[in-house]
């Protein structure tokens, strides 16, 4: 297969460019938890129309090129000198399945637009394997909306552990309880449904033993009716005093794992052990302390109440700021009304400083 430079377009056309955030809509179809990442694939004729489409349904299952493929097929186009628009680079590693820049080279796609370079060094060199067979590849297209597609998955690769979501649920002076203890319920019923969802989306949840002893939570994630999700986060109790043979961590709902340590960074080894990409930090304001001091929280999820309590535990402990310049700030992504609360969704100021400077030169827009 060959190309010559006078057909090589080194930007998105405006139907690529169409056919990525349709590539978006379709990896989003894929399974929120999963060990792999969510990817869709729009395949274009010569002549700009769609001949196929696709999305990885799950670990096990045809990744998104292949399944593109085969829906082209299905319909009898013709895939020779087609375009392949995915949201993530092809896979260049046998697995569970072949590799998918073998698939397209065997389908003669001539041309490969791509949001993501993959960061996962066992399945990158896809692109590289198709500009050897003299396929045009274009990296970087809509990369930023790419990167949000991926969500944790693309984090934890990159990094090497868990994505950390910590969760807050206080009141309007950041407050997790009355001075007697009582904290049931700082927040509403809309607010508490979203975190019950958001559980559902995670990999696993941590809290630590201070928290379990006190509250005997239960961990799961339940719909609106009581009834649990269909998938259950791990549950990850830290710290080295014991749970009780009766505790409701126990019961039903997913797996529990207690690690026996204090420090964050154990905690997320083990847990990159087990195959999880995203934890979300629970609780209580001990835990959360520790993992911002160590540095890996990478979203806050605060879920504000409109209440005023004025005395009683606070959200978060000492952090070692001393001085204003010292505070731990954070850059808003979004808030969402939740009822009478709402939920405010960060990422740490160094974290997004450094998400910019990282940003592909290559990013395309129509």
């Amino acid at each position: 297969m060959t190309s010559t430079t006078s057909s090589r377009v080194d930007s998105a056309t405006p139907q690529e460019s169409a056919a990525m955030r349709r590539a978006f809509e379709l990896a989003r179809r894929g399974p929120a938890v999963d060990p792999n990442p969510r990817v869709g694939c729009v395949l274009l004729a010569p002549d700009g129309q769609t001949i196929g489409e696709g999305w990885h349904r799950g670990a096990g299952t045809p990744h998104a090129e292949v399944a593109a493929l085969a829906d082209a097929a299905a319909q009898r186009h013709d895939t020779r000198g087609a375009t392949a628009v995915v949201t993530l680079e092809p896979c260049n590693h046998t697995g569970r399945t072949g590799p998918c820049s073998e698939a397209l080279l065997a389908a003669g796609v001539a041309r490969v637009v791509v949001s993501v370079s993959d960061p996962n060094p066992l399945a990158a060199g896809g692109a590289a394997r198709l500009r050897a067979e003299g396929v045009d590849v274009l990296a970087g297209v809509l990369a930023d909306e790419g990167r949000q597609v991926l969500g944790a998955w693309v984090h934890a690769v990159e990094r090497d552990r868990p994505f950390v979501t910590l969760k807050i649920a206080s009141s309007l002076d950041g407050r997790i309880a009355a001075a007697d203890g009582s904290s049931r319920w700082i927040t509403g019923p809309v607010a508490r449904q979203h975190a019950h969802d958001l559980r559902g989306e995670v990999d696993a949840i941590a809290v630590g033993t201070g928290t379990a002893l006190a509250d005997d939570p239960s961990l799961t994630a339940r719909s609106a009716d009581g009834s649990l999700h269909e998938h259950q986060p791990v549950r990850v109790v830290v710290g080295l005093r014991d749970l009780p043979a009766d505790a409701a961590l126990r019961g039903p709902g997913g797996e529990l794992v207690h690690v026996r340590t204090h420090d964050p960074h154990a905690v997320l080894a083990e847990l990159a052990s087990r195959g999880v990409r995203h934890v979300l930090v629970e609780g209580g304001p001990t835990l959360a302390t520790a993992f911002l001091r160590a540095g890996v929280v990478d979203e806050v999820h605060a879920y504000v109440a409109p209440v005023l309590l004025g005395a009683g535990r606070s959200a978060v402990d000492d952090l070692g700021v001393a001085t204003i310049d010292d505070a731990v700030r954070l850059v808003t992504r979004s808030v969402l009304p939740l009822g009478p609360d709402v939920l405010v969704v960060a990422t740490p100021a160094a974290e997004a400083a450094a998400q910019t400077a990282a940003r592909p030169s290559t990013d395309q827009e129509p």
